[in-house]
């Protein structure tokens, strides 16, 4: 048992880091490639749908390994989708200067728009596919990616110490100016703890038998861990290439300045 705990705990972090590794390197080719990038990645999505519908009708280690694989290569589509700027939002410029309140939000949204709604929409369509089915692994996958990006999105908005937007590519690069640069937010404590105090208790019900350890639940505890610590890197001195070097292109000047980070 400890060994299969070890293997899933093994897989989440592997797909999690080469997935977010390979997205960054293809989002690093020069713009020609994006479209043969996203071509290819298209019909990966199509072939994920097709995976995550064989997962979803048995409840099986093979199934939960499949159906959180699926998933994972179906967010990167989404996420290079944005990387790229084939799907972003309305809005393509910079944050109007000294704006704030609900103008300011809603010029946040704006930029992120047609993206949110297509993984609303994705989220729809795997809810309508589990009907009647016994395996919830993938929708439960795709369901703690999405609360998580949302969290992270909310966290940008509100003001970090460390954003990552001097890694943004340069067709992203008007995306710097919704991302204030600050000491972490009342909503960082809450949205952190929050998510930790759950790590924690499902990692103590699991320890004290409480709870059975499948393989799925094993995927999603570590996927959580994952989301927790991505949040942390928000405010701790760790940059990327720590974990991504090898996918981020070192030589390629960042496109902001130091101004462009600072709050409006």
């Amino acid at each position: 048992m400890v060994s299969d705990t070890v293997l899933a705990c093994g897989y989440a972090a592997m797909c999690w880091w080469f997935g977010t590794g390979i997205i960054l390197w293809l989002d690093r080719l020069p713009p020609r490639s994006f479209p043969w990038s996203m071509g290819g990645w298209s019909i990966l999505l199509l072939l994920s749908f097709w995976a995550v519908s064989e997962s979803m009708k048995s409840v099986s280690v093979s199934n939960a390994y499949l159906g959180f694989g699926s998933v994972i290569v179906m967010w990167g589509w989404h996420e290079l989708a944005f990387l790229t700027g084939w799907l972003t939002g309305s809005r393509k410029i910079p944050l109007q200067s000294g704006v704030t309140g609900f103008a300011r939000f809603k010029q946040s949204l704006d930029v992120i728009i047609y993206h949110e709604l297509a993984l609303i929409f994705n989220f729809i369509l795997l809810w309508v596919m589990q009907r009647d089915q016994p395996n919830h692994v993938a929708l439960c996958t795709f369901a703690l990616l999405w609360c998580m990006r949302v969290s992270g999105k909310l966290n940008l908005y509100f003001g970090v110490p460390r954003n990552g937007a001097q890694y943004l590519p340069k067709h992203l690069s008007y995306l710097a100016s919704y991302f204030p640069t600050r000491a972490m937010s009342s909503w960082f404590v809450f949205s952190f703890g929050v998510a930790l105090a759950v790590w924690v208790w499902i990692i103590s019900q699991a320890q004290l038998g409480l709870v059975e350890t499948s393989t799925g639940w094993v995927l999603l505890a570590t996927l959580l861990g994952l989301g927790i610590l991505e949040h942390a890197m928000m405010v701790l001195p760790w940059p990327i290439e720590r974990l991504w070097g090898w996918a981020l292109n070192t030589k390629e000047e960042a496109v902001l300045d130091n101004a462009t980070l600072d709050s409006k």
